[in-house]
């Protein structure tokens, strides 16, 4: 592979444990803001990082000669191709490793000099050492070099995390926000969010559920900070505009990281490893019902309080629970009975617009709401974190004791006291559990139920996983769809459009993958992850991926800048088994009334994607999840 050719104005450095060597400048200073390697001041953000809340990190309003970051902007625009990438916790359109600049052909090369220039300056030694003169890190290697171009167009977003993988070191996020010659905006969103930390439960550092700082993006604003374990959280806020504005709004961006000095380098010392989640609580296990006991008179009477009547029908209940057995998974539409559902319906979209999440017509204007949304001492729901792993609300517990169940059930007003109902009366009744046992073959032990409510524009679960058994995942969705006025016609008069859930244009879905290897973390924001396509049936489609060549050239005339810095996943084939190349089993969109049953093998990840601000209102669920075991059958 051709290399950049050697300028008089480049040194290149000594090989790291890699075999490879960069150019880097021997001089940058003339490329950087005027008097930002002062001594006062390097002194004086050296200051402000470490007296910054809510935890250490520095803004330097300008960092480079205004000329060169302009003229990176347009060779990004007009030679970089962006390929669109989502996962559980982010959504992002961004190019290949900015490392691999090395590795293009002379040709290619020769139509980024700016980029170059600016790659190799971060990563020179003066650079460096600046780095560590202000945040007082440890050395930073010259060799691993590790930056992408990102832009972040309406609706994408990166939610709660703190950096912390591998040798990550120093965070940093150039900004070029466009238009470039008009200031971005608060309301625009794609603020950088930075959380306080509590202790929690487990005695260990967690991020609070609201963040503590938001800083807007600004043409040739630099950011940066020290990877900080347990404290270092951070996430960007979803972008709500960009399509349709005729100025080309984006958040656009050069990040990365500097990493710990690699072995061969001075200063190297191995890194130490890092924690994992703590496990769910589940209530005593009490005796579990057979598959092969049929319901009793009292489970049917009261299910019956509760569900549609078709489910309590033996030959349709034979005949699911042999296509469950066949496929581990199954959805049950119109799950509840119609007085039930017809209350929920209208009343979870008049609790969004009570708490402001809808405008008095009962629409949304795509905006994001405030982090209190929804949560006030007047509401019955409230905010659950950390944030590092989801963020949604859940029902508080009552004030007073109910002296007793209301019956017929029917009779319940206030949609929150149904959901109230079902989460604390229909999922923990020893009827239900029957019921599972029949449809499943298996038998339902321990359990843990919960009410969910995710805002749009805020929350999100991201991608955990069991190294315990197989659990069966129970989850009622109950997001109202919008009205029928709302979603527009298609070509035919009759033809009406798919809402933005079954579309998956306002995320929400829940999803199955397949397990990570251990040196994969799906945190891990590289092109490994091209964005899936879901549809309507629960199933996964495939995707094509955007690997190939060192520097190839797509369909429209522009590089993706591409090489040896590609991630292992992405160099990988297709894969077996139904799923698709980014590991998914299983997409549900979101909708209502219907019933999900899921056998979950063990390490399999599960997530629900966040909301989108453009969703039409909160997405509602009752998610449980059973410990189970398996009847053995007899020899004959």
């Amino acid at each position: 592979m051709a290399r950049r050719p050697r300028s008089p104005s480049l040194e290149l450095p000594t090989s790291g444990s890699n075999g490879s060597s960069f150019p880097v400048l021997a001089d940058p200073t003339p490329h950087l803001h005027n008097g930002l390697l002062d001594s006062e001041n390097v002194e004086q953000l050296h200051h402000n990082y470490e007296t910054s809340k809510p935890w250490k990190h520095v803004v330097v309003d300008k960092l480079f000669q205004d000329e060169l970051l302009r003229n990176v902007k347009d060779e990004i625009l007009s030679e970089l191709s962006f390929t669109e990438k989502e996962t559980d916790i982010y959504k992002v359109h961004q190019t290949g490793d900015l490392a691999s600049l090395s590795f293009l052909t002379p040709e290619q090369i020769s139509l980024l000099p700016s980029l170059l220039t600016l790659r190799d300056v971060l990563y020179s030694q003066t650079f460096r050492k600046f780095l560590q003169r202000v945040t007082g890190c440890g050395p930073l290697s010259g060799v691993k070099q590790d930056m992408s171009v990102n832009t972040y167009k309406k609706g994408c977003h990166l939610l709660n995390h703190d950096d912390v993988i591998g040798t990550r070191r120093v965070s940093y996020i150039l900004y070029m926000p466009l238009p470039h010659y008009q200031g971005w905006q608060r309301e625009w969103g794609g603020a950088l969010e930075l959380y306080d930390t509590k202790e929690g439960a487990d005695g260990l550092s967690e991020p609070k559920s609201v963040p503590e700082k938001a800083i807007p993006p600004s043409w040739n604003q630099f950011i940066f900070f020290e990877v900080q374990p347990g404290k270092s959280f951070h996430s960007v806020e979803e972008v709500v505009v960009g399509e349709g504005e005729e100025d080309g709004r984006q958040r656009l961006s050069i990040s990365g990281w500097f990493h710990a000095a690699q072995p061969g380098e001075e200063g190297y010392a191995p890194e130490p490893a890092n924690s994992s989640y703590p496990d769910l609580a589940f209530p005593e296990r009490t005796e579990p019902p057979l598959p092969s006991s049929p319901l009793s008179a009292d489970h049917v009477s009261f299910l019956s309080e509760f569900l549609n009547p078709v489910y309590l029908q033996p030959r349709l209940m034979k005949a699911l629970a042999e296509r469950f057995v066949e496929e581990s998974s199954l959805e049950l539409h119109s799950f509840l009975c119609e007085a039930l559902a017809a209350k929920l319906q209208t009343g979870l979209r008049e609790n969004d617009r009570r708490d402001g999440l809808l405008n008095s017509e009962g629409e949304r204007d795509g905006r994001i709401p405030p982090h209190w949304a929804g949560t006030s001492d007047n509401s019955r729901w409230a905010l659950k974190g950390p944030p590092h792993k989801w963020r949604y609300c859940t029902l508080k517990k009552p004030i007073s004791e109910r002296a007793e169940a209301v019956s017929p059930r029917a009779a319940l007003a206030d949609p929150d006291e149904i959901v109230r109902s079902l989460q604390e009366e229909l999922f923990p009744s020893h009827a239900f559990r029957a019921w599972l046992a029949c449809m499943s073959r298996l038998l339902p032990l321990r359990y843990a139920v919960e009410a969910r409510r995710f805002r749009p524009g805020l929350d999100y679960t991201l991608a955990t996983s069991e190294e315990r058994e197989a659990r069966l995942d129970v989850g009622l969705d109950l997001t109202p769809e919008p009205p029928v006025e709302m979603r527009g016609k298609g070509e035919e008069e009759d033809e009406v459009r798919l809402s933005g859930w079954q579309a998956g244009e306002w995320g929400g879905w829940e999803c199955y993958m397949a397990p990570h290897d251990e040196e994969d973390d799906p945190a891990v924001y590289r092109s490994s992850s091209s964005k899936k396509e879901a549809n309507g049936n629960g199933k996964a489609n495939g995707n094509d991926k955007a690997n190939g060549s060192n520097g190839q050239m797509n369909g429209n005339g522009k590089m993706d800048v591409d090489g040896p810095h590609s991630s292992d996943e992405e160099m990988d084939g297709g894969t077996d088994d139904g799923q698709d190349e980014s590991g998914t089993l299983l997409t549900i969109q979101p909708g209502f009334n219907r019933l999900l049953l899921v056998l979950r093998d063990e390490r399999v990840m599960h997530f629900v994607k966040y909301v989108s601000a453009a969703a039409d209102g909160s997405r509602w669920d009752i998610c449980c999840e059973y410990e189970v075991g398996m009847v053995q059958e007899e020899d004959d």
